[in-house]
C-alpha cells in the first residue's frame, strides 16, 4: 500500500489550548466529584481526554451530517451497542418485516459473525452487544438490505441457529444446576453431551452473509473512525484502526480549588399554594424546599493538548479503500474540522445549569513538526495568582499565556523541525498581551481555519 505525503509538509500538527472555566463540572468520577491529578506537587483539576475526544468527535459528526463545514455530507461513524436494533428497525421500516422476526434475525446474524450479546433473559440487554462498536452510520441499513435480499436462505438458517442455541442454553443451564458436591457421571453426563452436541451443530453463518456484515461494519470511508480509531477484539478479521489523533488530559495550570455548592430546588405547587393562602392556613409540612443537595463545581484555567498524525490519517483512509488523491482531499478537510472541533467542542455535562459549552479559549497555539510536542512541562510549577507586587504572577489566564509562548519560543530555537507557529485568541486582554510579546514564536490569526497550514 502506498502512502501520500501531507500537502502541508510536516507529518504532525500540534495544538495547544488555554481556556478559563468558571463554576462548571465537565466530567466527574464515580462519586460525582471532579476528577483531579497531582502534578508539580499540587493537586490540579482534570478533564479527561475521553470526555474531550467524544465531544470533538460528535461535534465533527453533527456538522458533517448537517451539511456544515469541510466534511459536509461525508460518511461518519456511530459508536453503540444497538446495531441489532438499528438493523431490525431498517428491516421493519424499509423492507416491511415483522418486528419480532426482524429483531431475532438481526441479532442472530450479527452474533454469528462473532459479536457477543447480553443475557437473553434480561430484556434490557438481550439485543445489545456486550461491547460498544464504532462503525459507519449506515452499517445497520447495509446489513438489513443484505438480510432482506437473502431472506430465502437466512430465514431457515435463523430458525436452525436459534433452535441449536436454545438446546445449548438448556444444556448449560442443566449442567450448571447440578450441586457442586455431586460427582458428574463418567460416561452418561447428558448435560455435557447436550452441550457438545449443540456446539457442534450450531450452524455457521453463510459465508456471503458474513462477508456482507464485515463489510458493513468495516471502517470504510467514515472520517471520524480514521481520525479517532477503533478497536474490536471480538471479530479477528474485522479491521481495527489506530487513530490519527492523540489527546492529552486537560489540567489546571494552578492548584485546584473546588466548591461544594449547596442547592435547593423549589416545589412550584407548594409555593403557589402558600402564595395564595392565608398565613394561618399554612401547614407546617408546607415549609422548606422541595429538594436539597450538593454539587461540586470547579473553576480554573486549563491547559490541553492534541496532535494530528497527518500521515496516519492518510494511511487509514487509503486502507479503507480511498485512492491517494481521495485520501489527500479527505485528509485536508478532516484536518480543518479536527481543528474546529478542538477549538469549539466541549463536554456537555451540566451544560444547562452551568452554560459551560459557551466557553471560548483564551489562546490556541498550532504548529507543525516532525514529531508531536507536548508543553505540559510549562506548568509543572503551578501558577501563583498573587499580585505581581506580592511576588505572584497575577491572574492565571495571562500568566499561562506568557508561560506557554515563552516555552514554545525556547523549544523552537532548539528544534529546527518546528515551523509555521500560529496563535488565535478570543480574549481582548490576551490580544493586547500578544502585541507586547517580542518573541512568541507564532503569528496571530483571527480564525480557527487559519490554524492549519
Amino acid at each position: 500500500m502506498t502512502s501520500s505525503t501531507s500537502s502541508a509538509g510536516s507529518p504532525f500538527l500540534s495544538l495547544h489550548l488555554l481556556e478559563t472555566l468558571v463554576a462548571v463540572l465537565p466530567v466527574r468520577d464515580e462519586n460525582g466529584s471532579p476528577k483531579a491529578i497531582v502534578y508539580g506537587g499540587a493537586e490540579r483539576h482534570m478533564i479527561t481526554s475521553q470526555a474531550r475526544r467524544r465531544a470533538e468527535r460528535v461535534h465533527t459528526r453533527d456538522r458533517a451530517n448537517a451539511g456544515v463545514g469541510a466534511l459536509a455530507g461525508r460518511s461518519t461513524g456511530v459508536r453503540t451497542r444497538e446495531w441489532a436494533l438499528i438493523t431490525s428497525r431498517e428491516l421493519v421500516s424499509v423492507h416491511g418485516w415483522d418486528q419480532g422476526e426482524a429483531v431475532r434475525t438481526a441479532r442472530a446474524v450479527i452474533e454469528a459473525t462473532g459479536l457477543k450479546f447480553g443475557d437473553p433473559g434480561k430484556k434490557t440487554v438481550a439485543n445489545l452487544t456486550k461491547v460498544l462498536l464504532f462503525a459507519p452510520s449506515d452499517a445497520g441499513a447495509r446489513v438489513a438490505a443484505h438480510i432482506h435480499a437473502q431472506a430465502e436462505e437466512l430465514r431457515p438458517w435463523t430458525a436452525e441457529y436459534l433452535g441449536a442455541q436454545a438446546v445449548l442454553t438448556a444444556a448449560k443451564s442443566k449442567k450448571g444446576g447440578r450441586k457442586s458436591a455431586e460427582p458428574e457421571p463418567a460416561d452418561t453426563d447428558e448435560a455435557g453431551e447436550g452441550t457438545a452436541a449443540a456446539e457442534s451443530k450450531l450452524p455457521g453463518l453463510p459465508s456471503a452473509t458474513r462477508a456482507a456484515v464485515l463489510m458493513a461494519l468495516a471502517p470504510r470511508d467514515a472520517i471520524d473512525i480514521a481520525l479517532y480509531g477503533r478497536f474490536l477484539a471480538e471479530i479477528a478479521d474485522s479491521p481495527n484502526v489506530d487513530g490519527a489523533v492523540q489527546s492529552s488530559h486537560a489540567f489546571t495550570v494552578h492548584e485546584a480549588e473546588q466548591v461544594d455548592d449547596f442547592y435547593a430546588a423549589a416545589d412550584d405547587a407548594k409555593l403557589d399554594r402558600k402564595k395564595n393562602a392565608l398565613d394561618f392556613l399554612d401547614a407546617a409540612d408546607d415549609a422548606g424546599a422541595g429538594m436539597t443537595g450538593y454539587q461540586s463545581l470547579i473553576t480554573g484555567t486549563f491547559y490541553r493538548h492534541a496532535v494530528l498524525d497527518r500521515l496516519k490519517l492518510r494511511r487509514n483512509l487509503q486502507a479503507a479503500g480511498m485512492t491517494v488523491e481521495e485520501a489527500e482531499e479527505a485528509s485536508v478537510a478532516a484536518e480543518s474540522e479536527f481543528v474546529n472541533a478542538f477549538v469549539d467542542a466541549f463536554p456537555e455535562a451540566k451544560k444547562n445549569s452551568t452554560a459551560s459549552t459557551g466557553s471560548l479559549p483564551a489562546l490556541v497555539l498550532a504548529f507543525e513538526g516532525e514529531r508531536p510536542y507536548n508543553y505540559a512541562a510549562a506548568f509543572q510549577s503551578p501558577v501563583d495568582e498573587n499580585p505581581l507586587d506580592k511576588g505572584g504572577e497575577g491572574p492565571a489566564g495571562p500568566a499561562a499565556v506568557k508561560r506557554l509562548l515563552k516555552h514554545h519560543a525556547f523549544v523552537s530555537k532548539r528544534r529546527p523541525d518546528i515551523k509555521s507557529g500560529r496563535v488565535l485568541t478570543y480574549d481582548p486582554q490576551i490580544d493586547e498581551l500578544l502585541g507586547t510579546l517580542k518573541a512568541a514564536g507564532a503569528v496571530p490569526v483571527t480564525s480557527a481555519e487559519e490554524l492549519t497550514a
